[in-house]
């Protein structure tokens, strides 16, 4: 079944009654979570639940629906977090029924998916198509997260205090993706005293839009956990003290926002470049001893201060691996962004960095002849090896592999920027394999936003010597 064409085709439902492309997913999240709830036995408050509402028509059914949401709202717990600010739409109660008919056909907990996640991802894609721009700040492939997720072992069983954080956490894929791996170690086992630690007080996250908070909140809580996931700027917020053990993250790529550099006593480096920043934030908020993988686009590794920031991180931290990811990984939402993930431990300096080309020689990414599968990282997992803090026995495959080491020395002679090549791509020199002009276009843009970023530094530092 499409999950995301029926949606979508609700979607045009809600379009017939006022509501735009930006309002669609949060009204069908309401209630698709209402019906997951009901499929899973989740006590909701009489008169709140989806049963009710099949059982309303006509005005009753909108003032019905009114007054649920308004119950919800009151709740204590996550459940009234869920429903904070929320607001129905509908107008039309012929509307509103034909969504809840359309929902209930379908057992959605049943599917073979992150409902929640793939079905916004696809609807913003959807809604991207039609003109609308923005898509990519919440999507990272799942295949990439379970990847991730596989080599970092987020196991909350290790010490009593585990903490696992997601810092711009959109719709809670990294989180979700954490404790599904659990559940596979576990079969679901777990003592009485420590799920309920696990369940309570292990996963942590951090939104700047409330939407995807929302949905985090949701997503998390349809697995039966209660997640603490703020609402606020992560790297324009105050240090709040709170540290975690693993940190699973895909900062928002572009530029927009950065306008200046925070004001924080804990960032050594000066800059504008929003994952630069996040970077800095997340050598903060990370435990000595805690391990952290961050998706990074291309020209964090070469910016200007790139270098600068990587120096500190090296001092503090063993940035272990690198690996460069195909090109087209996040189509279809920013399928011009070349990105990169790094693995580190915090508390050791960093001696080697290992780096992985799977971009070199791979066909770029497309929607539906080359979607982005397990298989893309099947290689780069056997080569990380088993050890999530990256000190398994490796091998550099010299200058015809994808796994090569570099040194300290190596890395300071660069600058400590991560832009490093070795490969020839054969590919760029075939015509008929040229990335699409969408691609190349975007491509373009990224490298421009970090010349400006590099320009708006050199500004500030002007303005600044003019003071004086």
């Amino acid at each position: 079944m499409d999950v995301v064409n029926k949606l979508w085709g609700l979607c045009n439902t809600l379009r017939h009654d006022g509501i735009d492309y930006g309002d669609y997913i949060e009204q069908l999240t309401y209630l698709l979570f209402l019906k997951m709830a009901d499929e899973k036995g989740i006590d909701i408050p009489p008169n709140c639940d989806w049963e009710s509402l099949k059982s309303s028509a006509g005005d009753d059914l909108t003032e019905h629906y009114l007054g649920a949401i308004k119950t919800l709202q009151k709740q204590k717990g996550l459940l009234g977090d869920i429903f904070t600010q929320a607001v129905s739409r509908f107008n039309n109660p012929v509307n509103l029924k034909k969504v809840i008919n359309i929902i209930d056909e379908v057992e959605w907990t049943a599917l073979d998916v992150d409902v929640k996640a793939e079905a916004f991802e696809g609807l913003l894609e959807k809604a991207a198509s039609e003109g609308k721009k923005g898509a990519g700040q919440y999507f990272t492939p799942r295949v990439l997260i379970k990847s991730i997720v596989r080599l970092m072992k987020p196991d909350p069983r290790v010490r009593a205090d585990f903490t696992i954080c997601d810092p711009a956490c959109g719709s809670g894929g990294f989180l979700v993706s954490a404790y599904q791996w659990l559940l596979e170690q576990t079969g679901g086992s777990f003592d009485r005293k420590e799920l309920k630690r696990i369940k309570t007080s292990t996963y942590y996250g951090q939104d700047l839009v409330a939407r995807p908070r929302r949905l985090a909140l949701m997503n998390l809580f349809l697995q039966g956990l209660e997640p603490t996931i703020y609402l606020g700027d992560a790297i324009y917020e105050p240090d709040n003290g709170q540290r975690f053990d693993c940190i699973l993250s895909n900062p928002p790529f572009g530029t927009k926002g950065a306008n200046e550099a925070p004001v924080r006593d804990d960032f050594t480096i000066e800059t504008s470049n929003k994952q630069l920043n996040f970077v800095q934030h997340i050598l903060t908020i990370l435990k000595k001893g805690g391990r952290a993988a961050i998706v990074l686009p291309d020209n964090c590794l070469f910016e200007d201060k790139a270098g600068d920031v990587f120096k500190i991180l090296m001092e503090d931290c063993n940035v272990h691996t690198l690996l460069r990811l195909p090109r087209g990984t996040f189509t279809p939402y920013s399928q011009g962004v070349k990105a990169n993930v790094i693995f580190l431990q915090k508390g050791l300096p960093t001696e080697n960095v290992w780096i992985f080309d799977a971009r070199s020689n791979v066909p770029g990414i497309t929607k539906k002849e080359r979607p982005l599968t397990a298989e893309y990282f099947t290689e780069f997992e056997q080569c990380y090896g088993d050890d999530p803090n990256g000190r398994s026995k490796r091998t550099d495959l010299g200058e015809n592999g994808r796994f090569r080491c570099f040194s300290l020395d190596d890395i300071q002679a660069r600058d400590y920027k991560l832009d490093i090549t070795w490969l020839k791509d054969d590919t760029l020199d075939d015509g008929d394999d040229l990335p699409e002009p969408e691609y190349l276009a975007s491509e373009a843009i990224s490298e421009l936003e970090a010349i400006v970023d590099e320009l708006r530094d050199i500004l500030e530092l002007m303005e600044r010597e003019e003071e004086f």
